[in-house]
């Protein structure tokens, strides 16, 4: 079981994937995941055509999303694993979090148009899956498609983060909000990502030990956006705080992504996988 190729965070079109949740699914299987975890942002939506769809293939499924939280001044994110997805709570409190996003998007593009770069909103809904929820990473590929940078990275880089001028300030769910949704709705929480924070090291000690405190399970240890140092340093942390291990690719798209989905290293034997959990 601990050796099975699980990937427990990747994107779709209802988020701010390229691919449809059943070629997500379908590509995974193809790359020999045994166990796959649709986890797109705030959104439920493409729960059950994934499953289906991994249902036919005899390829093992989990229920996922990934809940924007605000901590320390900065966004970090929770990936919630093995939920049920009716649940009114976790239903509720995650559309609270996306009708905040349509607003951020339009002051996004507001600002941008303040330095010459116009109809941001109005381009990056052309690559919006679902109209429900619109993310910086659809800005990012709009201003690819128009020049203004070279890939989705250095959009972000030199436009969409903290002191760039596309970046706007914006109030998540509070951790407390995030780990209580997905625990009513009987799932396991794990911190997504960590290597990819900006807060403080101090902000981040306390951010692990908050969600500890709260009740969180587990830690991404192996990501595709992270490196192997970091990997080092969150299995580390899952020692120290008992936390179970996750593998992931976060995947988002061929082309975009820097691990394909199922292709990323392999967590450190000596820790528990979160998918003991849920399997």
């Amino acid at each position: 079981m601990k050796t099975m190729n699980a990937d427990l965070h990747c994107h779709s079109t209802v988020s701010d994937g390229l691919l449809s949740p059943s070629a997500v699914v379908e590509r995974a299987h193809a790359n020999g995941v045994d166990l796959l975890a649709l986890t797109d942002h705030d959104e439920l939506a493409g729960l059950a055509e994934a499953r289906a769809r991994a249902e036919a293939l005899g390829m093992g499924f989990v229920d996922g999303a990934e809940l924007s939280v605000s901590w320390c001044d900065e966004t970090v994110h929770i990936v919630g694993l093995g939920f049920d997805p009716t649940h009114p709570a976790l239903v509720a409190g995650l559309k609270q979090v996306r009708d905040g996003r349509d607003t951020r998007a339009q002051r996004m593009s507001d600002d941008l148009a303040r330095i010459g770069i116009r109809g941001v909103f109005e381009g990056a809904m052309r690559y919006v899956g679902n109209p429900a929820l619109i993310s910086r990473s659809h800005f990012a590929r709009y201003l690819v498609e128009i020049g203004v940078a070279r890939d989705v990275a250095n959009v972000f880089e030199h436009y969409l983060v903290r002191g760039k001028p596309g970046f706007v300030e914006h109030e998540w769910a509070s951790l407390e909000d995030a780990l209580g949704w997905i625990h009513a709705a009987g799932g396991l929480a794990v911190i997504a990502h960590p290597g990819r924070t900006r807060c403080a090291k101090a902000d981040l000690v306390r951010l692990f030990e908050r969600f500890k405190d709260l009740g969180g399970e587990a830690i991404e240890v192996v990501s595709g956006t992270q490196s192997g140092a970091d990997a080092l340093e969150f299995a580390r942390v899952a020692r120290r705080y008992g936390f179970l291990a996750s593998r992931v690719s976060d995947f988002h798209g061929p082309g975009e992504s820097a691990v394909d989905i199922g292709r990323s290293e392999m967590l450190p034997p000596d820790l528990t996988p979160v998918w003991t959990r849920l399997v």
